[in-house]
């Protein structure tokens, strides 16, 4: 996964914030198993509000972060950062659906921007702390992701991990930004649990989203070539990692279907390949049928 070198990246579309409020600013309980709670609710993904501490207004002033403008302007510096690699990825993600969503469907693309924080940060779904996961917020448009979460990924969920491990969380966000563009958010309402509630067939359509610009990624123009197949399975890796029955299982002994928000290993990992195998948007109708 490597980025061309002479490439210019926008380091707009990427707000760094820093560090946010003491102590993270919600209280979700204490250890592995606090944290896994609200994962299985949160990772990657639905709208938060529910689960932050704040009543849909983002009331705080962001606090002074870095910068990014002047660290990451060429591709080699993605290469070189996590920040700037974030940068990239989001810059790709967003050049393929600025050209993609018009073509297959009649909505325009609106940009969102990343917000990068650490510990805890206000937004517009309320204030939530680094233990929610990254995060898609559709009140104020942005995606939400605190770094150490890749750390937390491999050492919690025994994901490999790697760039394209990452590549993959950013790009199932923005898959719930184009959910919300499309106004396709608004058919999860109460039916937010289950193995075949609304809440997974979102889920697992951003897993497909996402697939689907790794298919296309190339020819956004940011990357040498196209992805690898360590590249790849990197992405299924942590697909996997993260689905609702190998959460449970680890947590609490056993799976139980009913208490699915996300969908299990095989659905996430099924999508994504459906989305990167036929690359196209129109493949991941996660809401007809059996998922």
């Amino acid at each position: 996964m490597d980025f061309r070198d002479d490439v210019d990246l926008d380091a707009s579309q990427v707000e760094d914030r820093g560090s946010g409020f003491p102590g993270g600013g919600l209280a979700i309980g204490g250890g592995v198993v606090g944290i896994v709670a609200v994962i299985v609710a949160l990772l990657l993904g639905v709208n938060p509000a529910g689960l932050l501490d704040g009543t849909g207004s983002d009331s705080a002033a962001p606090r002074q972060g870095s910068d990014l403008s002047a660290r990451c302007r060429k591709g080699s510096d993605a290469d070189q950062s996590e920040k700037c690699r974030v940068v990239g990825v989001v810059n790709s993600v967003q050049r393929y659906w600025r050209d993609a969503l018009p073509e297959h469907t009649r909505q325009s693309y609106a940009p969102a921007r990343t917000v990068l924080f650490s510990g805890g940060v206000s937004t517009g779904c309320g204030r939530a702390s680094s233990a929610v996961g990254p995060f898609y917020c559709p009140a104020d448009h942005r995606v939400y992701l605190d770094l150490g979460f890749f750390q937390e990924l491999e050492e919690t969920f025994d994901a490999k991990g790697g760039p394209f491990a990452q590549a993959y969380v950013v790009a199932h966000e923005y898959g719930h930004h184009v959910q919300n563009l499309l106004g396709t958010m608004n058919r999860v309402g109460r039916d937010r649990a289950g193995a075949e509630s609304a809440s997974v067939r979102l889920e697992l359509q951003a897993d497909c989203y996402a697939g689907v610009w790794a298919k296309n990624a190339v020819t956004t123009g940011f990357y040498d070539g196209p992805f690898t197949d360590d590249d790849i399975r990197e992405a299924l890796d942590a697909a996997s990692a993260v689905g609702d029955d190998r959460i449970q299982e680890r947590v609490q002994g056993r799976v139980d279907p009913e208490g699915w928000t996300h969908g299990s290993s095989r659905q996430r990992v099924h999508w994504f390949t459906t989305g990167y195998t036929t690359g196209s948007p129109a493949r991941c109708d996660t809401f007809s049928g059996g998922i």
